[in-house]
């Protein structure tokens, strides 16, 4: 385990560095560290680069993916469905909706046009969050009622369809200039936050995964079912809350600053629990916040290719890395419900 968690951040750190390197335009690696290390004189092109652009989308996609994945990770554990994700159960649909109500229904223009400053700035932020709250409540309350892990996934996936629903009447009604800036935000991205929307995003985000970390005994118990969990002392009702409230502010956050991003939070966790060889939550955790960072590092990279202008959708890009391993998940792993009792 201790081999494969060392490859796993140099391979983090690997990345991270491409990441800052790469790009439109390719910078040498000994000029970037002197950067990073201000080693370079005050207002040098160079440095303005790396600080102002390439450091701050890197350490975004890596909060980014740390975050969808211990989101992802808590679901499959509270629902023990090996297929279970912020996305699929409707969190980020939720967050979506928020916005649209927000940017669409006319509300969020200034928003978009003053780059999410001021009040229109926590404006967007709070619709993701109470929208993909709002849609979690309503899933766990109908989790009450719904036995079978698998028509709790398909009532997720109808939660989702929905609220896209409402987002594409909203669409149909919203002036073009609106809904361009909707469409774009849809893509994800993790580029242009800049530091000033990135020390908003990051404190929110590191405080939803200190939390989960608090969370990790009630989790290894909701793992062996509510009756076991109960048998331990835990309070369910409380245990489901906490999972519920982290996740939506991890989920719905993430989504509010750089769009929906699929995929991450379902593939995730399944590449780090064979990285750890344990499912104690209190080395998944960390495990799926390592792979998580990797991952959205590597994605990163393959949006946007050294000496093109061009830069793909992230979202478009995590569904081609994220599809496979859920392929690999339903077809090459036959005891992996076992795995979630």
């Amino acid at each position: 385990m201790r081999i494969r968690c060392a490859a796993g951040g140099a391979l983090l750190i690997a990345l991270f560095a491409a990441d800052i390197c790469l790009g439109e335009a390719a910078l040498p690696l000994g000029k970037t560290l002197a950067a990073l290390f201000g080693q370079l004189p005050s207002g040098d092109v160079l440095s303005r680069i790396v600080w102002d652009y390439r450091l701050p989308r890197a350490l975004t996609a890596m909060l980014v993916g740390a975050s969808l994945a211990v989101a992802g990770l808590q679901m499959q554990t509270l629902f023990r469905n090996p297929l279970a994700g912020p996305f699929e159960l409707g969190i980020s649909s939720g967050a979506s909706l928020g916005v649209a109500l927000l940017v669409l229904g006319g509300a969020g223009s200034a928003a978009w046009s003053s780059s999410f400053s001021g009040l229109g700035y926590w404006g967007v932020v709070g619709a993701a969050i109470l929208g993909s709250a709002a849609v979690m409540v309503a899933i766990v309350l109908l989790a009450i009622k719904v036995n079978a892990g698998v028509n709790l996934l398909i009532i997720g996936l109808m939660v989702g369809s929905m609220t896209g629903a409402v987002v594409a009447i909203l669409q149909y009604f919203t002036a073009p200039e609106l809904l361009q800036s909707f469409l774009l935000w849809t893509f994800g991205s993790v580029g242009g936050l800049g530091w000033t929307k990135l020390l908003v995003m990051g404190p929110v985000v590191l405080a939803g995964l200190a939390l989960s970390c608090l969370w990790t005994k009630s989790l290894d118990a909701l793992l062996m079912g509510e009756s076991h969990a109960r048998s331990l002392g835990v309070s369910v009702p409380a245990a489901r809350l906490q999972v519920v409230l982290t996740t939506s502010l991890l989920a719905g956050t993430v989504t509010a600053f750089c769009g929906p991003v699929a995929f991450v939070g379902m593939a995730v966790p399944h590449l780090a629990r064979p990285m750890v060889g344990s499912a104690t939550h209190r080395r998944l955790l960390p495990g799926c916040v390592l792979c998580g960072a990797v991952l959205m590092l590597a994605c990163d990279l393959a949006t946007h290719w050294p000496g093109s202008s061009t830069t793909l959708p992230l979202n478009a890009v995590t569904s081609l890395f994220g599809a496979p391993v859920v392929i690999w998940v339903v077809t090459g792993r036959k005891n992996l419900q076992e795995a979630f009792g």
